[in-house]
């Protein structure tokens, strides 16, 4: 592993452990040449994944990405970030497991949606605005009496 530090090769693991989620292992690494410290995280892949962009390109998943994108969304609400990790553990599970490897990103935003939904509704919404590309507040306004039930009927 490579010290992020000075660049040096050969670092050094010093303690290694499962993490919150148990899903990966978190390895304190040293590096002899400069005495950086710092952490990397190890998980299991099944398989690599591409997304197909809605344009037809196509790129390599990155779980960072999704996981940056999903933590905006629920950002300043009451989740524990264990929870968090859970959930983007579960969704990169059930994209592996789709038996697929190349995966359009409307099934990913999809998958994510559905989550968050089950999770929060205020970072489904936030998730959702960014995703359907919301351009007004009507869009907004729509979007939330569909969540709302029996809208129709209150009127």
């Amino acid at each position: 592993m490579r010290c992020p530090f000075c660049g040096n090769v050969d670092t050094q693991v010093k303690d290694s452990r499962p993490a919150e989620d148990h899903v990966a292992i978190r390895r304190r690494r040293f590096c002899p040449a400069c005495g950086g410290r710092f952490t990397t995280y190890e998980r299991v892949q099944l398989r690599d994944l591409v997304v197909i962009k809605s344009s037809g390109k196509r790129e390599d998943f990155d779980r960072d990405k999704m996981e940056r994108s999903i933590r905006i969304a629920m950002q300043k609400r009451p989740i524990e970030p264990e929870r968090i990790d859970q959930m983007i553990s579960g969704i990169v599970r059930r994209l592996e497991s789709l038996g697929e490897t190349d995966i359009p990103s409307k099934t990913i935003g999809e998958i994510v949606m559905e989550t968050l939904a089950r999770i929060d509704t205020v970072s489904y919404v936030r998730f959702a605005s960014v995703y359907k590309n919301f351009q007004a507040a009507d869009d907004f306004d729509k979007f939330v009496s569909e969540l709302r039930p029996n809208a129709a009927a209150d009127e």
